[in-house]
C-alpha cells in the first residue's frame, strides 16, 4: 500500500471511532438520572459501599454557583464514560491499523497486550472510583485550616477531581503493558526490574502522596495496588532479551 493508502485506511477507522463514541454519547446522554445519582455523585454519600466498609462518614454538599455549570458537567461527564466505554473499541481499531505490518509471532503477541491493555485500564477505572476517589473525598470535605472556615464545594470542582483521579488511575494501571511492551523488544528484561526494586518503591511512595491525600491511610492504601502493578509487571516481562524474526532465521539458516 502507498502513503496515501495507508493514510484513507487510518481515516476510516478513525471514522468509525467517531461514530462510536458519538453514539455511546447519545445513549449516556439520556441516562443522565442514573448517571449521576447512581454513579458520578454516589461518593458524596454515607451510604457508598467504601465508607460503610471502613467506617467511615461523609455528607458532601455540592453547590452550583455559574448559570451554565450544570450543562456543561453534564456534556463533560457523559464524553468522559463514552470515552471509557468506547476504550476496547479504539484499542481494536488501532490493533486493525498496525496488524498488517507485524510478523505473525508479533501479532499474536500485540493482540494479548491489546487485551491485557483494557482489562488494566478497567482495572485502573475501578481502583481510582472505588477507593481513591472516596478518601479523597472524605478527606478533603473534613479538613479545614480553621472552624471559622466552611466548605462549600461546587459541582465543578467536584467533577474535575472524579474525571483527573479515575482516568488518571486508568492509565497508571497501563504500566504493566508498557513494561511487557518494552521487554518484548528487548529494552529491559525481569532481571532489570528485579534489580530496580528499591527504585521502584520510592517512585510508588511518591507516587501514592502526589495522587492522595497526604495522611497515611491513603498514601498506604494507594500504594497497595500500585506495589502490585510493578509484581505484575515483573511477572509479564521476559527473563532474557527476546529474539528478533531476523534473528531466528539466521539461526535456522546455521543449522541447516
Amino acid at each position: 500500500m502507498s502513503f496515501w493508502d495507508h493514510l484513507e485506511v487510518l481515516r476510516h477507522g478513525l471514522f468509525r471511532v467517531v461514530i462510536a463514541l458519538v453514539a455511546a454519547f447519545v445513549v449516556l446522554f439520556f441516562f443522565k438520572d442514573f448517571l449521576f445519582d447512581k454513579v458520578i455523585l454516589a461518593p458524596t454519600r454515607s451510604d457508598f459501599f467504601f465508607y460503610q466498609w471502613f467506617g467511615m462518614k461523609t455528607g458532601l454538599e455540592l453547590v452550583n454557583i455559574e448559570l451554565s455549570t450544570q450543562f456543561m458537567v453534564h456534556m463533560r461527564v457523559t464524553m468522559m464514560c463514552a470515552l471509557i466505554v468506547c476504550c476496547p473499541y479504539i484499542l481494536f481499531e488501532i490493533w486493525r491499523f498496525i496488524a498488517p505490518a507485524l510478523y505473525q509471532r508479533e501479532k499474536r503477541a500485540t493482540r494479548r497486550a491489546f487485551f491485557f491493555a483494557s482489562f488494566l485500564f478497567y482495572l485502573g477505572i475501578a481502583v481510582g472510583y472505588c477507593i481513591i476517589l472516596p478518601l479523597m473525598v472524605n478527606f478533603f470535605d473534613g479538613y479545614k485550616v480553621s472552624e471559622a472556615v466552611t466548605n462549600t464545594i461546587s459541582l465543578n470542582s467536584y467533577i474535575t477531581t472524579v474525571n483527573s483521579t479515575v482516568l488518571l488511575f486508568g492509565i497508571v494501571f497501563e504500566i504493566p503493558t508498557l513494561l511487557a511492551a518494552l521487554s518484548q523488544i528487548g529494552l529491559i528484561t525481569r532481571q532489570t526490574l528485579l534489580g530496580g526494586w528499591k527504585w521502584a518503591v520510592l517512585i510508588i511512595a511518591v507516587l501514592a502522596a502526589v495522587i492522595t491525600p497526604a495522611d497515611p491511610f491513603s498514601m498506604l492504601i494507594a500504594a497497595i495496588p500500585l506495589a502490585l502493578l510493578y509484581g505484575i509487571s515483573i511477572l509479564v516481562c521476559k527473563k532474557e532479551v527476546p529474539e528478533t524474526e531476523e534473528d531466528e532465521v539466521e539461526d535456522e539458516e546455521a543449522t541447516a
